[in-house]
């Protein structure tokens, strides 16, 4: 890459930069509060709507807690807004790739949305759907783990995956974090049942134990497996 030069003031230059280096020397000037919202691209936006979905799942959920138990309304809401996120997902790569711009922070921006939408959530809904046992919440904490450690593993290897010949990897390292709202549909076929709190498909093992647990949040754990496996590799679309 040929050298760069030196900024030496607001804007200076910027036009002899590469446009990673451009956004972030954008982003480093100290020129108002609001400066670095203005510096993202529209498919940054889109990312940050991902987000937005994850943590209005997460009310819910925290909504539906507080709230009386047998109205799911907000358990409902809870878990159709992973969907959406998923969405959201899917469009900000496809319009990064149709305005051709590349943000500095998108991938770090798409990672931190991931795992609220597909890592904090469904673990929120689970545990307001009933797995609400100390043991149930270690193994919920280790599912949100794997999926962070999924993700900061994509980051810092994502270049070295094989690429097709437009450039995109061919394939994931590990389930994608988003297959998550597999155990999301899940959820919401027992909140259909009315599967819920005591109810909760398999019961409780150990009931009264310091080890009391429900057999189906081993479900999370089985994903957290999967996402973080060097061995399984799932093709991309």
């Amino acid at each position: 890459m040929a050298t760069q030069r030196k900024i030496t003031s607001d804007g200076d230059a910027a036009k002899d930069l590469v446009p990673s280096e451009k956004q972030k020397q954008l982003l480093q000037e100290n020129s108002g509060h609001f400066s670095m919202i203005k510096m993202l691209h529209l498919a940054d936006l889109i990312t940050e709507l991902n987000g937005f979905c994850g943590v209005m799942s997460i009310f819910a959920s925290m909504r539906y807690c507080l709230g009386d138990p047998s109205d799911h309304g907000n358990l409902w809401a809870a878990l159709a807004l992973m969907p959406f996120g998923l969405f959201f997902d899917f469009m900000d790569g496809k319009v990064a790739r149709w305005r051709k711009k590349s943000s500095l922070m998108g991938q770090e921006l798409d990672s931190l949305a991931d795992l609220i939408s597909f890592g904090v959530a469904p673990a929120v809904s689970a545990f307001a759907l009933g797995l609400r046992t100390p043991v149930d919440h270690l193994f919920l904490t280790f599912f949100v783990l794997c999926g962070l450690t999924r993700l900061a593993r994509f980051n810092i290897t994502v270049a070295n995956v094989p690429k097709d010949a437009t450039g995109k990897s061919k394939y994931f390292e590990g389930t994608p974090i988003p297959t998550s709202l597999s155990i999301a549909a899940l959820m919401a076929y027992w909140v259909g049942k009315g599967w819920t709190l005591d109810n909760v498909p398999l019961g409780t093992w150990g009931a009264g134990q310091v080890w009391e647990f429900h057999p189906v949040v081993g479900l999370f754990m089985l994903s957290g497996i999967c996402m973080t496996s060097k061995s399984i590799h799932i093709p991309k679309p």
